[in-house]
C-alpha cells in the first residue's frame, strides 16, 4: 500500500487494486476513512496512522462507497482495530454485512478483461463482515470536512453514494467516476449494474461545486475538478 498527501489534511491511500482516502479534522483530532481497501487492507491502514504520527482510534467512521470488495475488504479488521463506526447507503449495506449476496455487474464487452485482470491482483479469501453498519441515505449530512453530504449515485451498485464537503470544495466519488489509467481523463466508472443510471449519477455529478475530485481509481484531480467532470459530461450527452 502506498499513502500519498494530497493535502495536509488528505491521505490517498493506494492497493493495487483500487484506493481509499484519509481525511483529518486537526480541530478536533478526529479523522475519516472513506473506503478500507481489500481483504488484508486493515492492518496496513493502521500502520499508516501510526506512521503519520496518529492513532488508529483517532479515525472515529469508515465511509464505505459501495459494496465491492476491494473496497470493503479491509472494513471490519479496521473497525476492529480502531473502533470506527462502519457506514454505507442504506442499498448495500446488507451486501456488506452479508445479509445478501451483491448483484454482479453487467459488464461492457471490452470490461471483461480488464475486470479479469484486476480479479487476479485481488488477495484470495473471503472478508470479515462488519457486524453493524451505519445506514445512509441521500442528503445526509455526516460530521467531518464542515459537513460531508451523502449523494446516492445507483448504477455502479444500488447503493453507491459519493461526499461532497461543500466548504472544501471536495468530492470523493467511489467508482461512479475514474480516471483513464493511461490519459488521466475523467470519465465515468466501468462494471456497472445499470449504465444508464450509472451515466445519470456522472452527470450529477459534474453539477457539483467542487475543485478536488478523489476517485475508487485512478489519479484524484487535485485542481479544476468541476471543470473535468462537466467537460466529460457533456461527452455523455449531459445538458448543459
Amino acid at each position: 500500500m502506498d499513502v500519498i498527501e494530497l493535502f495536509p489534511r488528505l491521505h490517498l491511500l493506494r492497493f493495487p487494486v483500487g484506493q481509499a482516502y484519509l481525511w483529518h479534522d486537526p480541530d478536533t483530532g478526529v479523522s475519516t476513512l472513506i473506503d478500507a481497501g481489500p481483504l488484508g487492507s486493515g492492518r496496513p491502514v493502521a500502520d499508516a496512522l501510526t506512521a503519520l504520527g496518529r492513532s488508529p482510534s483517532s479515525v472515529r467512521r469508515i465511509v464505505l462507497t459501495h459494496f465491492h470488495e476491494d473496497h470493503v475488504g479491509g472494513a471490519a479488521e479496521f473497525a476492529a482495530l480502531s473502533g470506527a463506526e462502519v457506514l454505507a447507503h442504506r442499498l448495500d449495506a446488507p451486501v456488506i454485512r452479508g445479509d445478501l449476496p451483491g448483484p454482479p455487474p453487467v459488464f461492457e464487452e471490452w470490461e471483461l478483461p480488464v475486470h479479469a485482470a484486476a480479479a487476479k491482483q485481488l488477495p484470495v479469501g473471503e472478508p470479515a463482515r462488519p457486524g453493524l453498519v451505519t445506514e445512509l441515505s441521500d442528503g445526509d449530512v455526516l460530521d467531518f470536512g464542515g459537513g460531508a453530504r451523502v449523494v446516492h449515485v445507483p448504477g455502479h451498485t444500488h447503493g453507491s453514494i459519493a461526499l461532497h464537503l461543500p466548504s472544501q470544495e471536495l468530492l470523493f466519488t467511489g467508482d461512479a467516476a475514474a480516471a483513464a489509467p493511461d490519459t488521466g481523463s475523467v470519465m465515468p466508472g466501468v462494471f456497472n449494474l445499470d449504465r444508464n443510471q450509472a451515466l445519470a449519477s456522472f452527470r450529477r455529478l459534474a453539477a457539483l461545486r467542487a475543485e478536488v475530485a478523489c476517485f475508487g481509481h485512478g489519479d484524484p484531480v487535485t485542481a479544476g475538478a468541476c471543470g473535468a467532470l462537466r467537460k466529460s459530461a457533456d461527452t455523455y450527452g449531459s445538458p448543459w
